[in-house]
């Protein structure tokens, strides 16, 4: 059953990826990004729970918060040129 939902969260994301081609603007890639990021989380957390493996959920909320937070700062580079 894991196995059918972390293939669907793969062909998911690929089907995400022709609307990073088609994107019109850089927002709209920045978005495809974020979404692929955050499906891993999830395929980690699927991964960790159906093989009993607890520490890939530790893996998976770092793997978040590294995902929000480069979001975030690119977005604020993006909009101001600047981090600071």
């Amino acid at each position: 059953m894991f196995e059918i939902a972390i293939l669907f969260l793969i062909f998911s994301s690929f089907l995400v990826l022709y609307r990073a081609i088609r994107g019109p603007t850089i927002f709209d890639r920045v978005l495809v990004i974020n979404f692929i990021g955050t499906k891993a989380v999830i395929i980690l957390a699927l991964i960790g729970f159906a093989y009993g493996r607890p520490h890939f959920l530790d893996i998976a909320l770092l793997y978040a918060l590294i995902n929000f937070v480069a979001t975030i700062a690119f977005l604020k580079y993006r909009t101001t040129g600047k981090l600071g």
